[in-house]
């Protein structure tokens, strides 16, 4: 199955370029020439990587890379004339998946979108497990000894989160940064209210305990079987 990318570019005649060049090695593409279409396109869901441009009209590259790690984690690369390194730091900083400095060589695009894609499928492989619970990240599916727990996008991120540091405490800004976003504003005890949903469809109905509290430090996950 190919694989679909979204190209947020403003420049019409370099989006032209990369659509024909993807379609060659049999990507399918669309294209976005400001970021606020952009960011639409991408919150559908439907795009297996994003081609970025950093400057963009109506919404810069940066914002729209920012408000799209709030809810995703499709691999982006982002593509800019400005080849500062704190321009790479804060890109790659703020949840880009690569960089890449215009002009590029084709064939080094090529192999940059190979290898992000590659990684996407290795990571959405994976399966996480604690006390007989299984997460399967790439079918997003959760399960308690074969059975099937029906979990929301938020409580299915931070379960995941919580599982890929088992063992250890995490606190509770640390899941605010990492599964909210940085930008967070609501209230700071939105961990703790969906640490207890989780603890309703899991520890309560399957008798087990799954997230445990450190008292004034925030969460860990133990496998205790």
């Amino acid at each position: 199955m190919s694989s679909k990318i979204l190209i947020i570019e403003d420049e019409e005649k370099i989006a032209r370029f990369i659509e024909l060049e993807l379609g060659y090695e049999g990507y399918i593409t669309t294209k976005a020439f400001d970021g606020r279409t952009g960011l639409e396109l991408a919150e559908t869901g439907e795009f297996d990587l994003v081609l970025l441009d950093v400057m963009l009209p109506k919404l810069s590259g940066m914002e729209v890379l920012r408000r799209l790690r709030r809810t995703s984690s499709v691999p982006i690369i982002m593509l800019t004339a400005r080849d500062s390194v704190m321009d790479k730091v804060f890109g790659l900083d703020s949840g880009a998946s690569d960089y890449i400095t215009k002009p590029f060589a084709i064939e080094e695009l090529l192999a940059r979108i190979r290898t992000a894609l590659r990684k996407t499928t290795i990571e959405n492989a994976e399966v996480l497990s604690a006390s007989g619970l299984l997460l399967d990240i790439g079918r997003h599916k959760v399960t308690m000894e074969g059975k099937p727990i029906d979990l929301t996008k938020r409580e299915f991120d931070l379960l995941h989160y919580l599982l890929k540091n088992k063992g250890m405490v995490v606190s509770r800004e640390a899941l605010l940064e990492n599964v909210w976003g940085f930008d967070f504003t609501g209230e700071t005890n939105a961990v703790d209210v969906y640490v207890r949903f989780l603890r309703g469809k899991i520890d309560e109905v399957f008798n087990v305990k799954l997230i445990h509290t450190v008292r004034g430090v925030g969460y860990v996950i133990k496998d205790e079987k």
